[in-house]
């Protein structure tokens, strides 16, 4: 049984419409965390595929952030699909999947070295500094 969305199209629409791509609250902490560790970077190259939230050009790595549930990563945020419009956003999950694959593989294609740090991870902070540490000194 579905439950109908409780919100008006146009409230949805409103709501949909301010969800950010750039620039989001979990990007925000992977920059502060890898300034802090004393590593420099570049935002957005749109010169590359699928403009990786950081770059090191000088590296030649990228850096994703992806938010569980926009990915569909595979953790409690990520495994829910919305109940309204179930078949709307099963393909739309899958299409963001398929995009994100797509874009890794043109990158690393070209060179590139990527890393995708998921939302989920931020949780555990010493942890993802470690990962980071070790990706942007490895060569």
């Amino acid at each position: 049984m579905t439950t109908a969305d409780r919100l008006t199209p146009a409230r949805r629409s409103e709501n949909m419409r301010r969800i950010k791509s750039k620039d989001t609250s979990p990007e925000w902490a992977v920059r502060r965390m890898i300034h802090g560790l004393g590593f420099r970077y570049r935002l957005h190259r749109r010169d590359l595929p699928g403009s990786p939230d950081l770059v090191f050009t000088t590296k030649r790595k990228a850096v994703f952030v992806h938010g569980c549930f926009w990915h569909a990563h595979g953790c409690k945020r990520g495994g829910k699909t919305p109940v309204g419009n179930a078949n709307y956003w099963a393909e739309k999950l899958r299409r963001n999947r398929a995009r994100d694959r797509k874009t890794l593989s043109a990158l690393r294609r070209t060179g590139w070295h990527c890393m995708v740090i998921w939302e989920c991870h931020l949780k555990k902070s010493e942890n993802l500094k470690r990962r980071l540490v070790k990706f942007l000194t490895r060569r």
